[in-house]
């Protein structure tokens, strides 16, 4: 397969290259190498400023995001039903990358309309274009951060309490949020185990007012744990109550 594409794209070269031996005898010996960037950052510095925040880009997505409750809410639910590998990491991970796009979706219009699209036409400056992008990703945030764990973290930076949220850096506002949606994903998990619990409980007692101690209990609760999830329709509920959950 490899082979025939390689043979393909040779032969398209191959008829191609008459045409440009032609374009290139009858046009202007002359050759822009002037490189346009965006705002008055030239284009090889943007590169590296792209390469270099796109390392950052899996840490923005699990702190900055609504990624990190659905996570966790996800792991607490495999755990609960005790199903081992299923469903599988990757399509936990895929679900909550999609569920993470549809919840951020009205915070990643904001951006583009204030920031991404203005800077992409030459209005304003990536500083400019950075400092209109953080005030929605902000906000965000503050909605799901409690007011104890913000002042938490100003209390830590020995920061002057602000008047206002929009005044709250970064820096403060990013750790706060992460362990605010630390505790709601383990508080919607706690509430997400009480039901499977119950049935390891009643499985267990029956298994041993019978006698049974050899037999493992959650071989035998496997079953009426997913018939009781798939009955209620697990999914819908739980992937409903998840985007609910999130103030936008």
């Amino acid at each position: 397969m490899i082979r025939r594409i390689a043979v393909i794209a040779g032969g398209l070269l191959l008829a191609a290259a008459p045409a440009w031996a032609q374009q290139a005898a009858s046009a202007p010996q002359q050759v822009d190498l002037s490189i346009q960037g965006v705002g008055n950052v030239s284009a090889p510095l943007q590169v590296v400023l792209l390469l270099t925040l796109l390392s950052f880009v899996p840490a923005i997505l699990m702190t900055m995001t609504s990624f990190t409750r659905i996570v966790i809410v996800f792991h607490f639910l495999r755990q609960a039903l005790g199903t081992q590998e299923q469903p599988s990491n990757q399509i936990l991970l895929g679900l909550a990358l999609f569920l993470t796009v549809f919840v951020m979706a009205p915070v990643g219009d904001q951006v583009n309309t204030l920031a991404l699209q203005p800077a992409m036409a030459g209005r304003i400056t990536v500083a400019q274009a950075l400092e209109r992008g953080a005030p929605p990703v902000r906000t965000f945030m503050l909605k799901q951060t409690r007011e104890k764990d913000l002042a938490l973290f100003v209390e830590l930076a020995k920061a002057p309490r602000p008047k206002t949220p929009e005044e709250l850096p970064m820096r403060v506002v990013v750790p706060a949020f992460v362990i605010s949606e630390l505790k709601t994903g383990f508080q919607m998990g706690f509430f997400l185990f009480l039901p499977f619990l119950l049935i390891d409980l009643v499985v267990s007692t029956t298994l041993l007012s019978m006698g049974m101690l050899q037999l493992p209990p959650a071989m035998i609760s496997l079953p009426f744990k997913i018939m009781l999830f798939v009955m209620i329709d697990g999914w819908n509920l739980l992937v409903g109550s998840l985007v609910r959950s999130f103030v936008v």
